[in-house]
């Protein structure tokens, strides 16, 4: 194993078992993720706890995208590379982020991806990003959506120490995002949609918002009994 992905290994037992101890962590549906090649994690995003917490659904390495200034401390831009995170410029245009994203999937890594686009609040999953759908569509890859109970109460903006509040997460069934045959390339082609309509990456990032609502709404039920 090589030495990152020691660190990751070592860094994923310590927060998911202090997340296990402190915040009660359990997880449901673990058996909807799959065990190898690359997939899309979406989860829902209500707290920084949610990075961690979700390091429970699988021992593989995650990937997330990470602002390029976290890397400006040379020793805690080692650490964060082990954890799995990837910088990308804060004014980097979207099409590059895409592409770092394609390399990650390309590299036959999980994927994290919060399709909120930022951390919301309230108990009502809105306005997801297109990016999950469009990327699942033009790599060929699984959308595994993931609801986060409890983790907004754990640790809320403006608060820098977590409260012992139960986080329970339910993990969907994977969903593929369907691109009309003719306009398909195929996995051996690499990319499946050159031009995916409108109306289809509406559609596939609506089937996710509705599933990550069902989701969020089972895991806070089950956070707070």
């Amino acid at each position: 194993m090589k030495p990152s992905l020691i660190f990751y290994a070592v860094a994923r037992a310590a927060l998911v078992g202090w997340c296990r101890v402190y915040h009660r962590l359990t997880v449901e549906g673990k058996d909807n993720v799959p065990t190898e090649g690359p997939y899309i994690l979406a989860p829902v995003h209500r707290s920084i706890v949610d990075t961690f917490a979700v390091a429970v659904v699988t021992k593989r390495r995650l990937r997330y995208m990470g602002k390029e200034e976290l890397w400006k401390v040379r020793w805690f831009g080692r650490i964060i590379d082990a954890l799995g995170a990837f910088p990308v410029h804060r004014d980097a245009t979207d099409r590059e982020a895409f592409r770092r994203c394609v390399a990650v999937i390309d590299g036959g890594e999980p994927l994290v991806l919060f399709p909120e686009g930022t951390r919301r609040s309230g108990p009502t999953v809105t306005d997801l990003r297109e990016g999950a759908a469009y990327l699942a569509a033009r790599t060929d890859v699984p959308i595994v959506p993931v609801g986060i109970g409890g983790s907004e109460m754990a640790l809320p903006k403006g608060t820098r120490f977590p409260r012992p509040v139960k986080i329970h997460l339910v993990v969907g069934e994977p969903q593929t995002v369907k691109v009309a045959a003719e306009r398909s390339g195929g996995r051996g082609s690499g990319r499946r949609a050159d031009r995916l309509s409108r109306r289809e990456l509406h559609e596939a990032t609506e089937r996710l918002r509705a599933e990550l609502q069902t989701l969020f709404d089972e895991a806070r039920a089950r956070a707070a009994r």
